[in-house]
């Protein structure tokens, strides 16, 4: 039997016993702020390998490459979010079919096949990712979960690096 929305969310919301020093309101807040980064860091992730794995063209072997590389640092990211939700006494809701069910990325364009259009296709997600990151990182602060608001900064960082790392492709 499927489940409901709202039992749904309250697995992705709960709070177990911890000894942290943050109020279940705040940990509770944030390890849903932390699942949907994870449904959306582990969707951009399959996104990017579908990428690495349908290129054609000229470039494939760079953007081959370059592809890989993103996920890789993608993957890290989703292992440190999942993580810190268990760690705020959460449970990580990162299967593939949480990540789908929950993602706010769009889905990924399958008539991509040369270079460039992966290269647009995913300029396109990190940019919304990128901006999801800064507000997660801003709500992370304003719940006093200055630990969640450092790793979101170094999300960020990475992300945003990456993102220049892609529109570089783009731009003349």
């Amino acid at each position: 039997m499927a489940k409901s929305a709202d039992a749904k969310n309250a697995e992705a919301t709960r709070a177990f016993k911890t000894h942290l020093d943050l109020p279940k309101n705040t940990r509770t807040t944030v390890i849903a702020l932390l699942n949907q980064q994870l449904a959306d860091t582990f969707d951009l992730y399959s996104q990017i390998k579908q990428a690495h794995w349908n290129i054609k063209g000229k470039e494939f072997i760079a953007l081959h490459e370059l592809f890989d590389d993103l996920a890789e640092r993608v993957l890290v990211v989703v292992d440190e979010l999942a993580e810190r939700a268990t760690a705020l006494g959460g449970t990580a809701m990162g299967t593939a079919r949480m990540a789908a069910a929950n993602s706010t990325l769009p889905d990924y364009p399958t008539d991509a096949i040369d270079g460039m259009a992966h290269v647009t296709a995913l300029v396109d997600r990190y940019g919304k990712y990128a901006a999801s990151t800064r507000a997660a990182i801003d709500t992370a602060d304003e719940h006093q979960d200055m630990t969640t608001a450092d790793l979101f900064t170094e999300v960020s960082r990475t992300i945003d690096k990456d993102l220049w790392f892609l529109e570089a492709h783009l731009q003349a």
